[in-house]
């Protein structure tokens, strides 16, 4: 950050009086420019045995798998976050959304809340952010092109709660994966 997006003043990183950690400061107005991480939403929609998976239109990881996830509006639940990612990448409806997982991704400022839900219909298609939309078992879940390490850990731990016959709610951080060696 350069310029106040209140003034248009230049801005200093220092941490400013009463706090802790460095911030974005406007010279000009005093302004405290706080950043803060993203929430994404995220729905694991089911249609009995199978799950909605969506091939990514868009980058970040182009053509990867993924579920309906995208990040939060203002003015909006989690929980209708979820729902609308669902229709915008998928064109489908869930409903009895239940939280899933909360996972911490701080190497990139994200937080990920996951539900898991029905379709509403097993009426589906592509949206504008997705290749296009399957239902699947968890066997043919693409488990080495699926988008985001996020994802893979949320559906291993759906899978198994639901091998279980007992759904639990998880909150786990997801680190970054060691580089392999040269």
């Amino acid at each position: 950050m350069k310029y106040c997006s209140h003034c248009a003043q230049p801005v200093a990183l220092k941490v400013p009086a009463g706090d802790s950690l460095p911030r974005f400061v406007c010279d000009g107005c005093g302004r405290i420019h706080y950043q803060n991480p993203k929430i994404v939403a995220g729905c694991i929609a089911c249609w009995g045995e199978r799950i909605l998976l969506c091939r990514r239109a868009i980058q970040p990881r182009h053509g990867l798998w993924t579920v309906p996830a995208g990040f939060m509006e203002n003015g909006e639940t989690v929980a209708q976050a979820a729902a609308r990612e669902t229709i915008e990448e998928a064109c489908a409806e869930v409903e009895e959304l239940r939280l899933h997982g909360l996972f911490n991704i701080p190497h990139i400022s994200q937080v990920y809340i996951m539900f898991h839900a029905h379709l509403a219909a097993p009426r589906f298609s592509a949206g504008a952010e997705s290749l296009e939309v399957r239902l699947v078992t968890e066997e043919e879940v693409p488990w080495d092109a699926l988008a985001f390490p996020v994802v893979r850990r949320s559906l291993r731990l759906f899978f198994s709660d639901r091998a279980r016959g007992r759904y639990e709610t998880h909150m786990l951080d997801i680190l970054p994966s060691p580089m392999p060696p040269s």
